[in-house]
């Protein structure tokens, strides 16, 4: 059923898939070496695979795309909001830390014209950037931004990674066929999408 997918068709036969995705969503905040978006991905290709597309049914041991997503998207507003938290109790030493780092010193400048504009679409961007996940959920803590500033946009930024993660790896597998091809490609895809939001996340505001 996981014709070229090796191995990890063992792990996303599993409900355990569903921890696995969960934890390295929710922990790529403080790690962000994770690869939480390429085992997102793979899960979903997985899906593909097995997926009945004939019949629109989904057969129980392969993920099912909903649960996944919304798994995913989970994990990634409960991570900023830990990292949040953290933050906002860090004190003096996170305080520190953070006005020696010119990239946190700028995140938190921009976070906060951002969120005083009524916008917060850097929070959404920084989901896809490397990285930016932390540094803004880190700074919108330590510069203490008001809850109901940052997590709706923090959950609105956590449903659309998990929405793209997964369709990127479902529907390419539907497009190339459940192979490693497929999980590149959407890989591939995802990274481009970091690289995009970096891009625009640097730029200077008007």
């Amino acid at each position: 059923m996981f014709e070229g997918l090796g191995d990890v068709g063992l792990l996303t036969a599993s409900p355990w898939i569903y921890v696995v995705v969960g934890l390295s969503v929710l922990l790529d905040v403080f790690v962000p070496v994770l690869p939480s978006g390429v085992l997102v991905i793979t899960a979903a290709t997985a899906a593909a695979a097995g997926s009945g597309a004939a019949t629109g049914q989904v057969p129980g041991d392969v993920p099912d795309i909903l649960a996944l997503t919304l798994c995913a998207a989970t994990a990634s507003v409960l991570g900023d909001l830990v990292a949040y938290r953290l933050a906002w109790r860090g004190g003096a030493r996170l305080d520190r830390a953070i006005a020696r780092s010119r990239r946190l010193t700028s995140a938190q400048e921009r976070l906060g014209t951002a969120l005083a504009r009524g916008g917060g679409a850097l929070v959404v961007l920084a989901r896809f950037a490397p990285a930016g996940r932390s540094v803004v959920s880190l700074s919108a803590g330590a510069t203490h931004r008001s809850p109901r500033d940052f997590l709706p946009w923090s959950a609105l930024a956590g449903v659309t990674w998990a929405t793209y993660s997964v369709a990127l790896g479902y529907f390419g597998a539907q497009w190339l066929g459940a192979t490693w091809l497929a999980t590149a490609v959407s890989v591939a895809a995802l990274f481009a999408a970091g690289a995009g939001a970096t891009y625009v996340m640097r730029r200077k505001p008007a």
